[in-house]
C-alpha cells in the first residue's frame, strides 16, 4: 500500500511542480548567441552600438504558453547595418523591435523563417532603404517558410532593387501564414518583374494551397511592378488592406480558390494605378472599394483575363467560376475589363463568370471586352454617370462623401480601418491622417 501511495505522491509533485524560472540574455553581438541554451520564456536582448555586418541565428524551441523573444534594448534605435541579416528558426519564437538599414546583405535574405520554424513572429521591426548599390542584385527582405508564421506590425519601406519584398514560399504542407497590420512604403518603379511587394507561392507551387492571410496592411505607392500583391497558390484570403497610390495590381496570377474583399484602392488619378486582376479558378472578389484608377486593360480597376491553351505552369490560366459582387467603383478610367490580355495565345475567354451587385460611378469606360465571356452571368450592377448596358441599372441611390472623405452607397457606413486599426511599428510613429489624404 505504501509504495503504491509513494507512486501517487512522486506523480503529484512532478505534476505541479514550478516552471523553470525565465532568463534575460543581454547580447552585443551574434557571437554571442553561440552557446546560449534557450529555454522557454527566456529573453535575448540586443545592446550596444555595434550591429554592423551581424549575421544573427536565432534557433531555440519556445512554447505557445512561453515562448522565447529576441529583442532590442532600444526598439528601432539600435540598427542592424553594414551586411547584417537574421534567420529565425525553431517553434514559438518573437523577433520584436529590430531595425535594419545602412547596409545590405551580400549573401542571405535579409530576414528569413527557416524551413522548419513554426509558430514564429516577427513583429514592431522595419527594414529601411535597405539596397545594394546597383538594383540587378536579388534579394528578398523578408522570406517566410515554414508554416503558421506571422509578420506584422513592420515597417518595409524603400526597397529599390531586384526581388519581392515579402514571399510566402510554399511546401507540401499549407502554411497558414498571416501579414498583417504592416506598413509597405514606397517603392520605386524596377523596371522588370521582381517588384512586387508581397509574393504567396511560385509558378512551380501554384497548384498547391496556402492558406495565408493578409490583412490590416497599407501598401503606399508600391511601384515595384504590375504586381503590387501577386498570387501564386491556392486558398489565400487578402481581406482589409489599402492600396494608396500604387502603380499596378493585386493579382491572381496562378492557382485558385483566393478571395480579395474589404480593400481599399484609392488612385487619386495617379497614372497607371489599378485595382484587381483575376486569372484562374474560384475567385472571389467582393466588397472592395475602388476609386481614381487611372488603369486599363491589366490594371483596370477589375481586370478578368483571357488565357492560354494547355497552359504550363508559368502561363495564363482560363478564369472558371469567378464571382465579382458588391464593389464600388467611383471615378475610375476603366471600370472592368473582360478578356484582357486578348492576343494570338492568350485565346481562352473567361468562363462562368459572375457579376452581380457592383455599383460603378462615373468611370470613363464601363466594360471594356477585350474578349466574349462564356455562359456567363452579368446582372443587376447599377451604373451612374455613363451609358446603360446589358445586367446594369441606373443608380437611384444616396451617394454622400462621409468624414473620411470616402463615398458612402445608400449610407452604408465606410470606415476605413487605418484609423481605428494600429498598423505599422509602435516606434515609428507613423501618422497616417496626415501621410494618406484622399
Amino acid at each position: 500500500m505504501w509504495k503504491i501511495l509513494k507512486g501517487v505522491l512522486l506523480l503529484t509533485i512532478i505534476g505541479y511542480s514550478p516552471k523553470m524560472q525565465a532568463k534575460d540574455f543581454t547580447v552585443i553581438n551574434a557571437a554571442e548567441f553561440v552557446g546560449l541554451k534557450l529555454a522557454p520564456g527566456d529573453k535575448v536582448i540586443l545592446s550596444g552600438n555595434a550591429w554592423k555586418d551581424q549575421e544573427i541565428v536565432f534557433k531555440a524551441k519556445g512554447t505557445e504558453e512561453q515562448p522565447i523573444i529576441l529583442t532590442s534594448a532600444k526598439p528601432g534605435e539600435i540598427i542592424c547595418s553594414g551586411n547584417s541579416n537574421l534567420k529565425i528558426d525553431g517553434e514559438w519564437l518573437v523577433v520584436d523591435g529590430l531595425a535594419f538599414s545602412n547596409g545590405y546583405p551580400e549573401k542571405e535574405d535579409v530576414i528569413a523563417f527557416s524551413k522548419t520554424s513554426r509558430h514564429c513572429r516577427l513583429t514592431n521591426s522595419s527594414i529601411l532603404n535597405y539596397n545594394p548599390p546597383y538594383k540587378t542584385k536579388d534579394y528578398k527582405w523578408v522570406s517566410v517558410y515554414g508554416t503558421n508564421n506571422r509578420v506584422d506590425h513592420c515597417a518595409l519601406t524603400g526597397k529599390t532593387n531586384q526581388g519581392t519584398t515579402l514571399v510566402i514560399w510554399l511546401s507540401e504542407t499549407p502554411n497558414y501564414d498571416r501579414i498583417d497590420h504592416n506598413y509597405f512604403g514606397p517603392r520605386p518603379d524596377l523596371g522588370s518583374n521582381g517588384g512586387e511587394s508581397i509574393r504567396i507561392g511560385t509558378s512551380e507551387w501554384s497548384m498547391h494551397d496556402s492558406y495565408a492571410k493578409v490583412e490590416f496592411n497599407v501598401f503606399d505607392k508600391c511601384n515595384g511592378e504590375t504586381e503590387i500583391i501577386s498570387i501564386k497558390s491556392g486558398h489565400n484570403i487578402i481581406i482589409n488592406n489599402l492600396f494608396y497610390e500604387c502603380e499596378g495590381t493585386l493579382t491572381f496570377r496562378h492557382g485558385n480558390n483566393s478571395e480579395a474583399a474589404y480593400n481599399f484602392f484609392i488612385g487619386n488619378n495617379v497614372k497607371n494605378t489599378g485595382g484587381i486582376r483575376v486569372i484562374g479558378e474560384n475567385q472571389r472578389v467582393h466588397d472592395n472599394y475602388l476609386e481614381g484608377l487611372t488603369g486599363s486593360g491589366f490594371r483596370a480597376a477589375i481586370s478578368v483575363m483571357n488565357a492560354f491553351e494547355n497552359p504550363k505552369p508559368n502561363e495564363y490560366f482560363q478564369v472558371n467560376n469567378a464571382i465579382i459582387k458588391n464593389n464600388i467603383i467611383i471615378d475610375c478610367k476603366e471600370a472592368i475589363a473582360i478578356g484582357s490580355g486578348k492576343d494570338d495565345k492568350r485565346i481562352l475567354p473567361p468562363v462562368n463568370l459572375v457579376m452581380i451587385e457592383n455599383v460603378i460611378i462615373n468611370p470613363i469606360k464601363l466594360i471594356n471586352y477585350f474578349d466574349v465571356p462564356l455562359e456567363s452571368t452579368i446582372k443587376n450592377n447599377q451604373i451612374k454617370g455613363v451609358a446603360k448596358e446589358d445586367g446594369f441599372t441606373v443608380f437611384k441611390g444616396s451617394l454622400i462623401r462621409n468624414k473620411f472623405n470616402l463615398w458612402e452607397i445608400n449610407y452604408q457606413v465606410v470606415s476605413p480601418f487605418w484609423l481605428v486599426e494600429s498598423v505599422g511599428p509602435n516606434n515609428r510613429n507613423l501618422n497616417f491622417s496626415e501621410m494618406i489624404k484622399f
